[in-house]
Order: structure tokens, then sequence, then C-alpha cells
């Protein structure tokens, strides 16, 4: 068995740089349905980041419905290689369902986490400087408004409160308690 402490730094590495680059193709997915500004220069990093390993996939793998599937294989297979390496390194003999049903758990809990975190960056910087207009502003709010304009729906400003924001951070909160917790488990008992 090797150093405890060399595996926990390899892990945390595979992690950290899987989960990097998943979230930049998951933030291309996200800027891509929502129809964001790609003249817009976090857009324009995301799209450069991305490019050389979705070039090559949507060759193979074409769009569906506005969707872009390769991008999807893309964070599905990155996700199925990290848990690969990470269970290896810690010596457990790594079963598909169970690999699958981990990055599953970890993708949605990303785009979970990719609108929890989007969410309230917009609100503070509501409060910080309330009506200003930067790159980042307007891909935060192209990100967020699918999610926030049913919540005005249903929950309208209180004498010019918006709460919608933290009707929807409950939301998410509870899906990521009532879903990916579950197949997270569901995953991990397999591996067992």
């Amino acid at each position: 068995m090797g150093n405890p402490y060399v595996n926990d730094a390899g892990t945390f590495l595979i992690h950290t740089i899987f989960g990097l680059y998943v979230l930049a193709v998951m933030l291309r997915v996200l800027l891509q349905w929502v129809r964001a500004d790609f003249y817009n220069p976090v857009s324009q990093f995301v799209v450069k980041v991305t490019a050389p390993a979705l070039r090559p996939l949507r060759r193979v793998i074409p769009g569906f419905a506005g969707i872009d599937l390769a991008a999807i294989v893309l964070m599905v297979a990155l996700k199925l290689v990290e848990w690969w390496v990470v269970l290896s390194l810690g010596g457990v003999a790594p079963a598909f369902g169970g690999v699958l049903f981990l990055a599953i758990a970890d993708l949605v809990g990303l785009l979970l986490n990719v609108f929890l975190v989007a969410i309230l960056i917009q609100v503070v910087l509501s409060w910080v400087s309330p009506g200003t207009y930067n790159t980042v502003t307007s891909l935060l709010y192209k990100l967020t408004e699918p999610l926030l304009a049913p919540a005005r729906r249903l929950l309208p400003p209180i004498s010019g409160l918006d709460l919608s924001p933290l009707l929807v951070l409950i939301a998410l909160q509870l899906v990521k308690l009532l879903l990916v917790a579950p197949i997270r488990d569901f995953g991990a008992r397999l591996l067992a």
C-alpha cells in the first residue's frame, strides 16, 4: 500500500484538473443553451479552452435539437475516467455501473452548483453595485434568468425586494439533497 499522503494529494490533483475542465465544458453547454453572447470575453475563453477536445468529437457526434451532444459525451467520459483513476489509486476495483452513477451524480451536482454560485454572485453584485454593466454580469443574468423568471412569477417582488433568488437557492439545495445524494449513494453501493 502506498503513502496515504501521496494518494490524497494525487486524488486532489486528479479531481481538480478534471473538475476544472469539466466545468469549462459545462459552461460552454450552458452558455449555448441560454444563447449567451459569444463575443463576450468570458465566452471566448470558454470556447478556446474547450475547442481542442470538442472539435474532433463533433465530427463523430452531431448536435441534436440545439443540444451539444459532443460536449455532454465529453463531460461524461471525463468524469468516468476521473473516477476510474481515483478509485484505482485508492485500491478499489472500479465497477462500471458504480463509476457511471458517481459520474452522473457529480455532473448533476456540478450543474446545480454552477447555478447556485451564479445566483449568489448575482445577488452580491446587485447589493454592491446595482445597475452597473460589465461582461460578467451580463453572462450571469443570461445564465440565471431561465431559473429566476419562473420564480419571479411564483413570488413577485415585495416592496421592491426580489426574493426569487432565495426561492431558487432553496429549490436547488433540495434537488441536491433529494436527487444527487441518492444517486451518489447508489453508485457507492455498487462499488462496495
